[in-house]
């Protein structure tokens, strides 16, 4: 069973849908006992970094998600990603769970004044480390994105990067082989994304 996190900062009905639509046994849940008891957990997440952080520990989430990750497949989707992170620089400085070494830091910063943020679109994603994660995927597919922050300094854990002016770690993984973020939506990102998402249910 795949256990989806509700801390109250995700649209959940687009990744549920998903998990569904491939016949994967999931449940949406606040619940201790049901992230304890899963196979696996997805951390989602839309909006600002502290807001998020803020929420998840007073779901009484936080340090179960850290224990869990230890011991189980664990993937964060978008900000669900950057929570992964030891910090983020988002409108002020925030702690995250501290489960991949790097950091969370503004696009705009690094990036031509003339490209928008959010960075929101198709981007490619270009496979960088072969992995489990792409059983399914071919190098190159399109996958969408919507953020405007991205994750820094965490070279040892990127699978897979999209272009946008920098190379934005698209999909990373921990060094325990366990846990996993894709940054951009896999939900969002049509047939390649349900592939990624299947072949994360089978990864152990």
């Amino acid at each position: 069973m795949i256990a989806v996190v509700d801390y109250g900062v995700g649209n959940l009905f687009s990744l549920m849908s998903s998990l569904r639509y491939l016949g994967l046994n999931c449940i949406v849940t606040n619940k201790e006992e049901d992230l304890l008891r899963a196979e696996k957990i997805i951390l989602p997440g839309v909006g600002a970094f502290g807001d998020a952080a803020a929420k998840l520990k007073e779901s009484g989430l936080w340090d179960t998600v850290i224990e869990s990750a230890h011991k189980k497949p664990l993937l964060g989707i978008c900000l669900g990603m950057q929570l992964l992170f030891e910090k983020s620089f988002e409108h002020g400085e925030y702690e995250g769970l501290k489960l991949i070494s790097g950091m969370v830091m503004p696009l705009s910063a690094d990036i031509h004044p003339s490209l928008k943020v959010p960075h929101m679109g198709w981007n490619r994603l270009e496979i960088v480390k072969d992995d489990p994660i792409f059983k399914y995927f071919e190098n190159g597919e399109w996958v969408y994105y919507v953020h405007s922050y991205y994750a820094k300094d965490c070279r040892d854990g990127i699978l897979g990067i999209s272009e946008y002016d920098v190379k934005v770690p698209g999909l990373v993984r921990s060094s325990t082989g366990l846990i996993y973020g894709m940054q951009f939506h896999p939900e969002k990102s049509g047939d390649a994304g349900l592939r990624l998402l299947k072949a994360f249910s089978e990864i152990e």
